[in-house]
């Protein structure tokens, strides 16, 4: 039976086609768009995605109403605007956004990454969008998925709560009720700066990526990245980064998750430390490492997460040398400064903010020095 929210996911890589996928097999009116319209040919050309799933999970093959590479055509008849593309691409698809939203549609960034709604709702308004829209963005990415052939997606886990907020707090539960039919899953997130904050993947993709370097490059990544990548030592480094994390979240008044509450609340896991916990996650398994060290764990990641949390440490007083040298040997391995190309408080529009100053705009909307920022 077909539900009314029309939704529309941007983005065909394996997380975009998962979603499209489940919701269409859901029953809702799904558009998928892409880019480049060669990725998305073979789903066109059979009018959908095959969907397999983990035993009890939604497989099947998800029919789709719409597939194209015409942002226009892709969000007419949206009701929510599903982004499920790597962070640093979401200042581009704001852009290309910006000539066709409409009022009253809402914008999801799945996940925002670190002050992804920031980002998003500063070229907004920088590229004159008039329309009336929420963007939100939620923790992390709802699914455990990979993809194989052109036309399918396999889902390893669905996440059992996946917090999720709007900017400004007031339109979360808005948000959330419209969601609620496809997602109960999704839970209050308090703010932007909680998701942004809570953040696990700034503190298991690049580190794991970089600490595994040499195996990635001597196996192209024929290896499992959660349970054969994280040792014991590994395991240390990702504690140190996610103390600093939950320090520079302490620092503006947010309670962050430590990774264990995080691993405890997203799959229902256990462990007396990191090490034990991540073994313990059975989604994990059959998650392969990535092929090359060219890979999103680096260039999205380290940009998006890590330097607007060391930006934001910087800011407010905190020590993170344990993030900020996951950075530098991000830079020296990709031979580029992601420090200059990354989420600079600048960028997000917050760098003369005081902490009382932030915490008010990411619950109101009030932005003391360019109250434009905020878009509905």
């Amino acid at each position: 039976m077909a539900k009314d929210t029309r939704y529309t996911v941007i983005g065909a890589g394996n997380g975009g086609r998962a979603m499209a996928a489940h919701l269409a097999l859901m029953g809702f009116q799904v558009t998928l768009y892409n880019r480049t319209p060669e990725r998305i040919d073979p789903i066109r050309e059979l009018g959908g995605i095959q969907l397999e799933s983990y035993e009890g999970g939604p497989h099947g093959f998800g029919k789709l109403h719409l597939v194209t590479s015409d942002m226009g055509e892709a969000v007419a008849e949206a009701d929510v605007i599903m982004v499920v593309v790597p962070s640093s691409a979401h200042a581009e698809i704001a852009t290309r956004l910006s000539l066709h939203l409409r009022d009253g549609q809402i914008v999801v960034l799945h996940p925002g990454r670190t002050c992804g709604t920031m980002e998003v709702l500063k070229v907004l308004n920088d590229t004159g969008c008039q329309a009336k829209v929420i963007v939100a963005e939620a923790e992390t990415f709802i699914y455990a998925s990979r993809s194989e052939g052109p036309a399918d997606a396999r889902i390893f886990r669905i996440k059992r709560a996946v917090p999720l907020a709007a900017l400004p707090a007031t339109r979360t539960a808005q948000v959330l009720d419209v969601l609620h039919d496809a997602y109960p899953e999704f839970i209050d997130g308090v703010n932007v700066l909680h998701t942004g904050l809570n953040n696990m993947g700034a503190i298991l993709h690049p580190a794991l990526t970089l600490l595994n370097a040499g195996r990635i490059e001597s196996t192209g990544g024929d290896f499992q990245f959660y349970i054969d990548g994280v040792t014991p030592s590994t395991a240390r480094v990702l504690e140190v980064l996610d103390r600093e994390r939950v320090t520079v979240a302490a620092s503006l008044g947010v309670r962050a998750r430590t990774a264990l509450e995080w691993l405890r609340l997203a799959y229902n896991v256990r462990g007396q430390n990191l090490y034990e916990a991540i073994q313990n996650q059975s989604g994990y398994y059959g998650i392969t490492a990535p092929k090359s060290l060219n890979h999103r764990y680096i260039f999205e990641d380290v940009p998006m997460s890590l330097v607007p949390i060391a930006a934001l440490a910087q800011r407010y007083g905190v020590s993170v040398r344990g993030i900020e040298s996951i950075i530098r040997l991000a830079c020296f391995i990709h031979r580029t400064d992601y420090w200059r190309r990354g989420r600079t408080l600048d960028r997000l529009g917050i760098e003369e903010l005081s902490v009382s100053e932030l915490t008010h705009y990411v619950n109101e909307g009030v932005h003391p020095v360019a109250p434009v920022l905020v878009a509905a």
